[in-house]
């Protein structure tokens, strides 16, 4: 009876320390799912022009994006503690151009590789609206568009329930692989209401996420090199309130102005990288 119970107890625990450090490896794997650290963000405490020590404005130019960003304070400013993005119709004396939207980014001021982005922000809808919150890379190793790569964590279009998460890449753009592995993902969501558009950028995937839940995985395939990873350098932030372009199609004038609202901009990287 005594070595029975014996046998039982030493098998118990001998269970039991398996069952722990089978615990302790899982741990371990996905560590990097949770230790993050915080290494830049914007509150948007302080009212009025956006911290310039954060952002610069984008400079107009000939992407349907840019084509009307206007560095004014009726485009991009903070407001009882959010950044607002507000395009509508020009209001700038001497310019001629129909329309003005919200651009900022980061380039001069914040870059990173690897590591956590959320933001929490409220879009509103019309004909014509596009925001996107999206990452592009600092020094263009690769070349020039889209060869070192695009990340769009978010980009909504008109009156559209869903928004978008895709990848941009030689890969996808000129040797059309859009499907090997999936570049785009699309989710439905709340418009008029706050959310956390998320993305956790590693060394093999890219991972996406709305209100702490992942949406979609875009894996690094090792045969095919730099022309579908270009993703392996800095990248900074745009936020962005555009109007119009070919994909998103005509503006009706009587929806505006339409606005992106930005509660915080949070990054992390991990701390046992």
């Amino acid at each position: 009876m005594k070595l029975s119970l014996h046998l039982k107890y030493k098998h118990q625990g001998a269970g039991l320390m398996l069952l722990l450090l089978l615990v302790f490896r899982v741990q371990a794997q996905h560590a990097d799912l949770t230790d993050w650290k915080l290494i830049w963000e914007d509150q948007f405490e302080k009212e009025g022009q956006p911290d310039k020590e954060k952002w610069s404005f984008s400079g107009r130019s000939t992407p349907d994006w840019a084509c009307y960003c206007t560095d004014s304070k009726e485009t991009a400013f903070v407001q009882d503690g959010r950044l607002i993005l507000r395009s509508g119709l020009n209001t700038q004396a001497g310019d001629s151009v129909k329309y003005q939207t919200g651009c900022l980014h980061t380039k001069k001021h914040f870059s990173f590789q690897y590591g956590k982005v959320e933001v929490k922000a409220m879009l509103s809808e019309g004909k014509g609206s596009w925001p996107a919150i999206w990452m592009m890379p600092r020094d263009a190793v690769y070349g020039g568009w889209p060869a070192s790569g695009e990340i769009d964590i978010m980009e909504h279009l008109n009156y559209d329930s869903i928004f978008y998460q895709t990848i941009h890449s030689t890969h996808v753009d000129q040797k059309d692989e859009k499907d090997n592995p999936p570049y785009y993902h699309t989710e439905k969501f709340l418009i008029g209401e706050f959310n956390i558009f998320g993305l956790e950028w590693y060394p093999d995937r890219l991972e996406f996420f709305l209100n702490g839940k992942k949406t979609f995985t875009y894996p690094r395939v090792e045969s095919e090199g730099k022309d579908q990873w270009p993703f392996d350098q800095p990248f900074y932030l745009i936020l962005n309130q555009a109007l119009g372009g070919n994909w998103v199609g005509e503006i009706h004038d009587e929806d505006l102005p339409v606005e992106m609202q930005v509660d915080w901009v949070k990054v992390y990287q991990n701390e046992s990288r």
